[in-house]
């Protein structure tokens, strides 16, 4: 088996992803403790971390001593050169030998990350309040460069601002070269720029910085915060981002867990209420969808990701032996969602049981609240989008069950005698108990997609249809003919009837109405 670069346990193999967490530290008392309060609430499941800080305070912090006693995996190195810094409620007093200072400790950190063997290196501004999530979170989404978006009012009279941008200093909206914008134009493009990180989600940008999470892969390319001798743009942040995108990195913005900026020290007053609304807040239940998928180029792969990306929180596939790009298309389709892809250097359909427990085992390791396994030909009507993320908040129940309509062409179902899916409602959406001893059909074909246990546990049936295409296509029939005959030749786990009317020329089809 190959490509199972996964957090979590998958297929029984437990991968510990190695994180460094650093920070330059030069800070205020009341506002350090935050940060560190904040770095010892965060998630770290499935996950080993280092801790590496520069302390570049006057006097050793008793704040950062204290919390390496706790941490045996924490480093403090003291700071090169006193400096000073002016930091008031104003705004921050940057000067050019204290950036070259700060980007100096930053590689430093970059050098520990890569002879400790991290996986990632996750840099943090001293005076950031993070989400319990944002470091898994950040590892998840698979970047090599990826910031956690925060917000900041740069003066008091300004409005907060994102610490990402387009491109040049501080340019918050696309432009082309040469074209000259009119200042109600700038205006316009910035704005647009600043709603759409508003929206959680991940977006491409051209700087970033602060509490950036950079991949193993983007260190070993050479990504450093040294000074680019010719560029005149101010900032270590800014320098790292052009150098990344000479070195061919792709930079990335996130923005569904935004950390709180104490820009000032006055800001404590208001971060009490972001504690408290975070602490309060209701997080919703986590869907991750798993796929099975073997030689899907030029069927329906393309279609079935891009909807099932509209609801699910995370996806998991299981290649079983593709010969053609089919990893490839999972990989470009799923780019903007977490996901993990496990490859089979050869194919295991001959044991169908075993594909499904592992790909079971995939979801379930993403620590999900639910899990719906879908085939790669097998796709939801487009009214699902919000009704499936109405139906895993329902306590009520356990099981979603859902009718499948086999698709004789890309309009009609068929049904007949031995054709009548769409009349039985079967499972689809499933809630995960970890503590619940799930039991599988024992076969090598026709086990089922779940566990044989989960019609134990409290069920309800959902209007919603699924249109399966995998019989659509007359060389797709003939093929599942053929591999029946040659798996099944008995029919042991089939009905043999069934299988010789794959093949039947004239079947009844039904016209598939959207508005049913």
């Amino acid at each position: 088996m190959a490509g199972a670069y996964c957090a979590g346990n998958y297929l029984g193999v437990l991968f510990v992803m190695k994180v460094v967490i650093g920070s330059p530290v030069k800070q205020k008392e009341a506002i350090l403790e935050q940060f560190l309060q904040s770095l010892d609430n965060l998630d770290y499941q499935g996950l080993a971390v280092d801790y590496i800080f520069v302390d570049d305070n006057e006097t050793p912090s008793s704040l950062l001593h204290d919390f390496a006693a706790k941490h045996a995996n924490a480093l403090i190195v003291k700071g090169d050169i006193q400096s000073e810094y002016r930091c008031t409620e104003e705004t921050h007093c940057w000067q050019e030998n204290l950036i070259w200072k700060v980007a100096a400790y930053k590689d430093r950190m970059i050098e520990y990350a890569l002879k400790a063997d991290a996986e990632y290196l996750f840099l943090a501004d001293s005076d950031l309040y993070l989400q319990p999530e944002t470091v898994r979170h950040l590892i998840e989404l698979k970047k090599d460069v990826v910031s956690e978006v925060f917000w900041t009012k740069w003066t008091p009279e300004l409005a907060p601002l994102p610490q990402v941008w387009v491109g040049d200093q501080y340019r918050l909206f696309s432009a082309k070269r040469g074209v000259q914008y009119s200042e109600a134009e700038q205006e316009e493009r910035s704005q647009e720029f600043i709603n759409m990180l508003k929206t959680p989600g991940v977006y491409k940008v051209g700087g970033l910085g602060a509490c950036t999470m950079i991949s193993r892969r983007a260190l070993e390319k050479g990504v450093n915060f040294k000074e680019i001798y010719n560029l005149g743009l101010i900032g270590e942040d800014r320098h790292f981002c052009v150098r990344a995108a000479a070195l061919g990195l792709e930079l990335y913005a996130d923005t569904r867990y935004p950390p709180f900026h104490i820009y000032r020290e006055s800001e404590l007053v208001t971060l009490a209420t972001y504690k408290n609304r975070i602490r309060k807040s209701v997080k919703p239940p986590k869907l991750t969808v798993g796929m099975l998928v073997r030689n899907e180029s030029g069927r329906y792969l393309e279609k079935v990701l891009d909807h099932i990306t509209r609801y699910a929180d995370e996806v998991v596939i299981l290649d079983d032996g593709s010969t053609d790009n089919t990893v490839a298309i999972c990989r470009q389709q799923l780019i903007n969602i977490p996901h993990c892809i496990v490859e089979n250097s050869i194919s295991r359909f001959n044991n169908e049981v075993e594909l499904r427990k592992a790909l079971w085992d995939m979801a379930a390791s993403t620590r999900p609240d639910w899990i719906m396994i879908l085939d790669a030909d097998e796709i939801f009507e487009t009214k699902a989008v919000k009704e499936i993320r109405e139906l895993i908040t329902d306590d009520s129940m356990d099981v979603v069950y859902f009718r499948l309509y086999d698709m004789w062409n890309e309009r009609s179902y068929r049904e007949d005698g031995y054709w009548m899916a769409h009349r039985v409602y079967r499972p689809f959406l499933v809630r995960y108990q970890q503590d619940y001893s799930y039991e599988w059909q024992e076969q090598a074909l026709h086990c089922g997609r779940f566990p044989a246990n989960i019609h134990n546990l409290p069920g309800k049936k959902s209007n919603l249809r699924v249109q399966h295409f995998g019989w659509a296509r007359p060389e797709d029939r003939v093929a599942k003919y053929l591999r029946y005959k040659e798996l099944d030749p008995i029919a042991k786990y089939g009905i043999h009837e069934q299988y010789l009317s794959i093949l039947d020329p004239k079947p009844n089809l039904i016209e598939w109405r959207d508005d049913e």
